[in-house]
């Protein structure tokens, strides 16, 4: 299941028309809250998908039977760009533990990037379902390589996958390494252009840089 929000009128592309704006971006902070809230919207989508139950609440004049969510899922997010993105998803899952993946980039002569595992911490995601955060999905192999490395962790109920933009060429790509069951794409946006150095066009920029600052910077 593809998902894709801003085919649906909502604040959700205005939030989004702001992270791709050259000039609204420079503004770091405003550009991480963007991110965020979209995060935020996107986990209220999911939320929907979720098994709930029904609870009892005592309020002061009686009782209320409310439907609550059976479990909360595992956040998984790619570091660094899909921190924000991360901390959105949270702010709606606030009880969900937490996991984070850290990827090493190597270029080879021809100047093609290659990606390893770097780092992983993540709890059990046995019969869990799993959010996995990113940024964007460029040619696909970043989020491709953080799925399989989950499964080190276990084997999940259900894989969501979230990016605020994705390339068609990166969405092709990476249904070729994903399993076709329980797992589902959500996306802010697709892009039909991916240039050969694995840039989205439109697309917004390198998310990352603009979160936190230029890798290279002093």
């Amino acid at each position: 299941m593809i998902t894709v929000l801003n085919k649906n009128k909502s604040l959700f592309n205005t939030f989004l028309s702001e992270t791709r704006d050259e000039h609204i971006q420079k503004d770091r902070c405003r550009f991480r809250r963007n991110m965020e809230r979209m995060g935020a919207i996107i986990a209220y989508e999911i939320s929907k998908q979720l098994e709930f139950g029904v609870q009892e609440v005592a309020t002061p004049f009686g009782i209320a039977e409310e439907h609550i969510i059976a479990q909360q899922p595992v956040i998984v997010s790619v570091m660094r760009a899909g921190l924000p993105l991360h901390q959105g998803v949270l702010n709606f899952f606030d009880s969900a533990s937490c996991g984070f993946i850290s990827m090493s980039y190597d270029y080879d002569k021809k100047g093609s990037v290659q990606k390893h595992l770097e780092y992983i911490s993540c709890p059990s995601i046995t019969d869990k379902e799993v959010i996995l955060c990113d940024a964007v999905i460029a040619s696909g192999t970043s989020m491709a390589l953080a799925y399989k490395s989950l499964l080190m962790r276990g084997v999940p109920k259900h894989v969501h996958l979230i990016a605020l933009i994705a390339s068609k060429e990166g969405l092709s790509n990476l249904r070729k390494e994903l399993p076709v069951k329980n797992v589902s794409l959500w996306l802010g946006a697709i892009d039909d252009e991916l240039t050969a150095k694995s840039y989205i066009v439109p697309g917004l920029g390198d998310a990352g840089d603009l979160a936190y600052g230029s890798k290279d910077a002093d």
